[in-house]
């Protein structure tokens, strides 16, 4: 390629590993990075766990795997795709941006330069991570080697919206890095290069992107609540009014994942740490983070007024996001942890989750299909492809003769199919 730089992606996620394939399928030489054994062995073998990028481009020649740090040292552009999660506090948890760069680190050489995806809080890469640079490799940033924010846009399970066909926003320390940054990202992506002004103004831009579908999600997840008390279905409701042109379609929900329920606490940490207490975000974030309590209420509510003595519940769906493996932040834990606290029996079927993931994550285990005892209720938390298509008749199956109540947290099943013999609560 024309930019002639050799690339080297640390971290290989939802994130990393789609980006090092873009680059490889263009036949630019990557070498990709991660600090998981397993995670290199399966590439190697062909298998992406996360269903991100199909077998075909993990043996890409161009695309190499490596857990040896060493093997980094023939590269001069480093792009660091690695987790920004929060801790148990909902506070930042720069651990692995820290430690990729104590990486990346033992490896900088003169001229090189380093690019951060991760999303993290205005200021993080300049104020973070380029001590860590300087400190490990002994260098100077902004005269030895430079540094440069470009965030991550990846939306995981998306099909359509992939890196190539995703606005690409960079920046840099000075204008010649953002030079090269944008050729060589520019190399790949077909949608366009958004220039920031400044690292600052790239990292906020990000925050604030998945902070405003938090917003827009905890605004429909309280109209559910107020329709609620008032007798009227929100599906309805939004139905009606999402056919003026200008309204714009957000649904309730739970939300969780590495993005969306992780990214306001960023910002908010930043803001508070400047003097500025945030109310706003902070309000959206507490209504979303209790609507997994909300649909555990509403489930042992009705189980009381039908009466049902020792109830079982069934939870059809553990990930965070519908026909997507990942299991990080997925909020169904928290529907699980209310209903057995008050000792109701619960079983958990995801069919695309990993089950030692589960169980070594949140301690869950998870049911085989053909192994679920009849339910009295059964809470449809995700709508993975596979429970839609089965409708009605699937989840029907799984309660005690067919009766019982079905809790439709998308409200994705037919209300006009529902069987007489069973109660219907919607989002």
């Amino acid at each position: 390629m024309a930019h002639g730089r050799k690339i080297a992606v640390i971290g290989l996620g939802y994130v990393g590993l789609p980006v090092a394939a873009a680059f490889a399928r263009a036949g630019v030489p990557v070498v990709g990075f991660d600090i998981n054994a397993e995670r290199i062995a399966e590439l190697k073998s062909g298998l992406d766990r996360t269903r991100e990028v199909e077998a075909e481009d993990l043996a890409l020649p161009a695309l190499t795997y490596t857990g040896d740090p060493a093997a980094l040292r023939t590269s001069d552009f480093y792009i660091v795709t690695v987790p920004t999660p929060i801790d148990t506090a909902r506070r930042p948890d720069l651990g692995a941006m820290l430690g990729a760069s104590k990486t990346v680190g033992g490896v900088l050489k003169r001229g090189d330069i380093v690019v951060y995806e991760s999303t993290v809080y205005p200021g993080a890469c300049e104020e973070d991570c380029v001590p860590v640079l300087e400190a490990v490799s002994g260098l100077k940033a902004g005269s030895d080697f430079t540094v440069g924010y470009s965030p991550e846009r990846i939306n995981p399970g998306d099909k359509q919206h992939r890196f190539e066909t995703i606005m690409k926003v960079v920046s840099a320390q000075d204008a010649a890095t953002l030079d090269i940054v944008a050729e060589v990202y520019g190399s790949v992506v077909t949608a366009g290069i958004h220039r920031a002004p400044s690292i600052k103004v790239a990292e906020a831009a990000k925050v604030i992107e998945n902070t405003q579908r938090d917003l827009n999600i905890a605004f429909m997840n309280e109209l559910s609540a107020v329709f609620a008390t008032l007798g009227i279905d929100t599906g309805d409701v939004l139905a009606a009014a999402g056919t003026k042109w200008n309204f714009l379609k957000y649904e309730p929900g739970l939300v969780g994942g590495h993005c969306i329920g992780v990214d306001p606490y960023y910002l908010t940490y930043r803001a508070e740490k400047a003097g500025y207490h945030p109310e706003i975000i902070l309000a959206g974030r507490r209504i979303n983070d209790a609507m997994a309590e909300r649909v555990a209420n509403e489930c042992m509510r009705i189980l009381l007024q039908r009466g049902s003595a020792n109830p079982t519940v069934t939870i059809l769906g553990m990930t965070f996001k519908e026909n997507v493996p990942d299991i990080r932040n997925t909020k169904v834990v928290d529907i699980v942890l209310a209903l057995s606290k008050v000792g109701i029996a619960v079983q958990v079927h995801d069919p695309i989750a990993l089950p030692e993931e589960a169980a070594h994550e949140y301690q869950i285990t998870l049911t085989p299909f053909d192994r679920l005892k009849p339910a009295d209720a059964v809470i449809l938390a995700v709508a993975h492809r596979d429970y839609v298509s089965g409708g009605w008749p699937l989840i029907g199956g799984l309660l005690k003769g067919g009766q019982g109540v079905v809790l439709d947290v998308k409200s994705k099943l037919d209300r006009a199919q529902r069987p007489k013999e069973i109660d219907l609560w919607r989002l």
